[in-house]
């Protein structure tokens, strides 16, 4: 019989890479633009700016989760091939592990047995992953997909503030970004928040907060900048 519920805890790895990703696109490239905004540069300045901002953070991003989440992979193969190793030399010590964990989590010595010889039986490096080491087929590291979840998702986030430079007279702009910039976090800060099943209101709260300030620091080294040039 399949299993048919739905738990958010699947797409926890894309989600995580994509969420982390728009976050980080709309804020640095919104930061980037008010910045140099602040320090009254020109505008084609200012777009080409918020170009590279995009590009540079979308690449470095990208390189980022796939270094880290390789990293993750790495180390849970690792583990895998050192558990596979144990379990050739000798089974029989392995087996009493599981059965100890499984005693550990409630489970009468005698039903223990049973549940280790069972699980034995059928795939004993799955049963050791899943209950030793804590390895879930659905929470793996996925280098590739996390890269690229983070980098598209940095793309779409910086692409409001490229837009924005690109359309915007330089008078209005920097409260034109830091207003649509901040309106765009709380409601990614609010999706983000329902898809992991938190509070939808602290989510909004924190990433405003954050957004917020480091629009404010940049403004303020743009604007110090600006005025010593």
């Amino acid at each position: 019989m399949s299993h048919g519920e739905f738990h958010r805890s699947s797409r926890i790895g894309w989600l995580r890479a994509a969420v982390l990703g728009a976050n980080d696109g709309l804020i640095s490239t919104s930061s980037l633009v008010v910045g140099v905004a602040s320090a009254q540069a020109a505008p084609e300045n200012i777009l080409l700016a918020a170009s590279a901002g995009l590009v540079a953070g979308a690449f470095s991003m990208a390189a980022g989760e796939y270094v880290s989440v390789s990293t993750q992979a790495d180390a849970e193969r690792a583990d895998l091939a050192q558990e596979k190793h144990e379990l050739a030399m000798d089974p029989a010590k392995e087996r009493a592990e599981l059965a100890a964990i499984y005693v550990s989590r409630g489970l009468t010595p005698n039903l223990a047995e049973q549940v280790a010889d069972q699980l034995t039986a059928n795939d004993p490096l799955a049963a050791h992953a899943r209950d030793e080491l804590g390895i879930f087929e659905t929470m793996r590291a996925r280098p590739l997909q996390a890269a690229l979840a983070s980098a598209a998702a940095f793309a779409v986030g910086a692409a409001l503030p490229l837009v924005l430079a690109a359309v915007v007279p330089a008078g209005v702009l920097t409260p034109t970004i830091i207003g649509s910039s901040l309106v765009l976090l709380a409601c990614l800060g609010g999706a983000a928040a329902r898809l992991g099943g938190a509070p939808v209101l602290a989510g909004v709260i924190r990433v405003t907060l954050w957004g917020a300030v480091a629009m404010t620091c940049t403004a303020a080294v743009g604007t110090l900048f600006g005025t010593v040039l």
